[in-house]
């Protein structure tokens, strides 16, 4: 087993990173694939050069293709603040960020005729929404840990969700306003979620739940505006069910775009961490296991 301890906020922690879990959707070129908000699946075709084609099935000495796709839209991404804003804020100046103590929850969503009406310009009763009560439940057990990171599994989780196509104006489970005020609260600056989207797919475009996430009044359009910037979420992620909730060290691995989003490979492995001691000055063999 290769062990890792760490510290944050003064208590150290030991996780086992021998065997990373992958939330990352893996994007097949050609095959079944996911899709959100998009018409067309995302593409590969091999490069075309003056008599070159980049393809060794097609006699080239090599592969070399060209991939077109919307990283929003096709697959597990990560973007920043620069998704609702005018100004350049780009993906690549946000990371590298270091590993970070996550929480992993799954939630059952409620839908809106049980829960109550969001704060939100468009639901519909049948609306099936992510509430502050719910997360709030799920997290209870950890709620004393200083987990900056969060993880959420919504309930059913279907293999299906790797490559499901997401159309129509409410096609998947959304934060209410209030539970993204939750997390806010929480402190949670790195937000992974399985679901293509924060907020409903048709809201009236206010996006309500990420402008929350990162501290921006609605309507503004300047990134330097924003309470909390460097924050950053990642959509259309999966949990496999064999990953029970709990504490984890989350690794993010985001490619250097110059862009408000990208793909995400391999962008949160998660491995169980163990609590040991608080920094007390007290001996590795009289550090409590908990």
């Amino acid at each position: 087993m290769l062990e890792l301890q760490f510290t944050t906020l003064g208590r150290r922690w030991q996780a086992d990173v021998s065997t990373p879990v992958d939330l990352a959707i893996t994007l097949q070129f050609p095959g079944p694939q996911p899709r959100f908000f998009a018409d067309e699946p995302a593409r590969a075709e091999p490069l075309r050069a003056g008599g070159y084609t980049g393809a060794v099935a097609s006699g080239a000495s090599c592969n070399c293709g060209v991939y077109t796709l919307s990283p929003h839209c096709h697959g597990t991404h990560t973007e920043c603040v620069g998704h609702l804003t005018d100004n350049a804020t780009a993906l690549a100046g946000l990371t590298p960020v270091p590993p970070a103590l996550a929480v992993l929850v799954s939630v059952r969503p409620e839908t809106v005729a049980v829960a109550g009406a969001p704060e939100a310009a468009r639901y519909d009763a049948a609306d099936p929404i992510v509430t502050r009560a719910l997360l709030a439940e799920a997290t209870a057990r950890w709620s004393g840990d200083p987990w900056a990171a969060m993880v959420v599994r919504t309930l059913p989780n279907p293999p299906d969700k790797r490559h499901r196509v997401y159309s129509g104006p409410c096609p998947a489970p959304y934060f209410s306003p209030d539970a993204m005020h939750w997390i806010v609260e929480r402190g949670v600056n790195s937000l992974v979620v399985d679901l293509p989207s924060l907020d409903r797919a048709d809201d009236g475009g206010t996006l309500t739940a990420h402008r929350i996430f990162w501290g921006l009044a609605p309507g503004v359009l300047d990134a330097r505006q924003a309470l909390r910037g460097r924050a950053l979420v990642t959509e259309l992620a999966y949990v496999p069910d064999a990953v029970p909730d709990g504490l984890y060290l989350l690794d993010l691995h985001v490619p250097a775009f110059a862009a408000d989003a990208a793909p995400s490979r391999r962008q949160s492995p998660i491995t169980s961490s163990t609590y040991l001691a608080a920094s007390t000055g007290c001996a590795p063999s009289e550090w409590p296991q908990r």
